[in-house]
């Protein structure tokens, strides 16, 4: 019998759902490690990554497993971990929450899947404010979900508002509503009064809130609030990356209406049969009170890092940055003169050797006026990494 070959053109194409943007941050990282492994010192404000390790108690409880056997837990996680989340909730924001509504994820990555597939369907409409998390709109069109932009700017502050969705609900249904809070690349906040007004308006349109809170505890003045203040109907998806500093530990959590658990255990069994259960561990051992101390101390770096760089770049010539209420960057609008952000970001990179995210990340249309800098990094390298900024700007000016 003879086996027929078939000729490239034959064979399948990527999918189109396979047909999302690239992460240019993490373009951006791996030319800045392309750089170090040359030998060039870069300071590194392009990604998302506390500079400190996980909390010793982290590190500690991990060790101490390392012994015994790391298997399956149950897909929804660990019981005392959820505890420990539920008690999370009463200890920041007086709530009184079931641990059964609480979900253990791998990362908030794996959250936002199991919370669009539990509420959409193919084709719902899915809105999100721009400048926003790129991952947002690219999971929304890998799972058939059509992204709709709500072009936020300085008036809102950078923030989704009850105006912009209603306009957007004038285009066409509108099935729910992603906002994030302290957001990413911004560092702005919705406030008690604003979080219940957006909430309040996408419940009128029989829409689903969905609240990004994966940066409270980043906070540098008023502590951001959650949406479960407002709404028992509000998903929230949180992480153990940011304030718990554990990105690489792939943990999060997310929170659903009762009568979503079942239907969201069943998706977790099929499509990551249950959370890492080293991780598991660590993130339990993160919750208790001297983790805390030791990660509200880290906080306080974060704000000498902020403090420092809203001093240098408004006089180095980057004078419009949006409101950095929380989280940990910086999200600077371009002089015209400097050109598009994508350009002047690789320059900044081989010229100066510091490494920031341009704006397109967050923005397809407007982001090329923007740059993003992250500020998670130890206090001496984010002042190094202000002065060449300055002396890279000071010699294009």
């Amino acid at each position: 019998m003879s086996v027929s070959r078939l000729g490239p053109s034959a064979l399948r194409a990527p999918s189109g759902r396979a047909a999302v943007a690239p992460f240019q941050a993490m373009d951006v990282m791996v030319e800045a490690a392309a750089l170090e492994a040359e030998g060039r010192d870069i300071v590194r404000m392009e990604v998302g990554q506390p500079g400190g390790a996980a909390p010793e108690a982290a590190r500690r409880a991990l060790g101490a497993m390392l012994e015994e056997p790391l298997g399956y837990t149950v897909a929804l996680g660990l019981p005392a971990l959820r505890a420990a989340i539920a008690a999370l909730y009463q200890e920041r924001h007086g709530l009184d929450l079931d641990p059964a509504r609480v979900i253990v994820t791998t990362g908030s990555s794996a959250g936002f899947q199991l919370a669009f597939l539990a509420l959409f369907e193919a084709g719902d409409r899915l809105a999100m404010a721009d400048p926003g998390y790129p991952s947002y709109r690219n999971i929304a069109r890998a799972l058939g979900l059509e992204p709709v932009r709500l072009e936020a700017g300085w008036p809102e502050r950078f923030q989704p508002s009850p105006a912009l969705l209603e306009a957007a609900a004038r285009a066409g249904p509108i099935h729910g509503l992603l906002a994030a809070s302290p957001a990413n690349p911004t560092g702005s906040m919705l406030d008690r009064a604003a979080l219940g007004a957006l909430i309040e308006a996408t419940e009128a349109l029989g829409a689903a809130f969905i609240s990004d809170e994966i940066y409270h505890g980043l906070h540098y003045e008023t502590p951001a609030p959650c949406a479960l203040e407002h709404s028992d109907e509000a998903f929230i998806i949180n992480s153990f990356s940011k304030y718990f500093a554990m990105t690489g530990w792939r943990i999060g959590w997310m929170i659903a209406p009762e009568r979503f658990i079942r239907p969201i255990e069943r998706l977790a069994q099929n499509l990551f049969i249950c959370p890492p259960h080293a991780s598991q561990t660590a993130a339990l051992a993160a919750l208790s009170p001297a983790a805390g101390r030791e990660l509200d101390a880290r906080r306080a770096g974060y704000a000498r890092n902020r403090a420092h760089l809203l001093g240098m770049l408004p006089a180095a010539g980057l004078a419009r940055i949006a409101p950095a209420d929380g989280a940990f960057y910086l999200y600077a609008e371009l002089p015209e003169a400097l050109g598009d952000s994508g350009v002047w970001c690789r320059r900044l990179l081989r010229e100066a050797g510091v490494a920031a995210t341009p704006g397109l990340d967050f923005d397809p249309i407007r982001g090329a006026r923007f740059v993003r800098f992250s500020f998670a990094g130890a206090f001496e390298r984010v002042r190094e990494g202000a002065e060449r900024v300055e002396s890279f700007l000071t010699k294009r000016s």
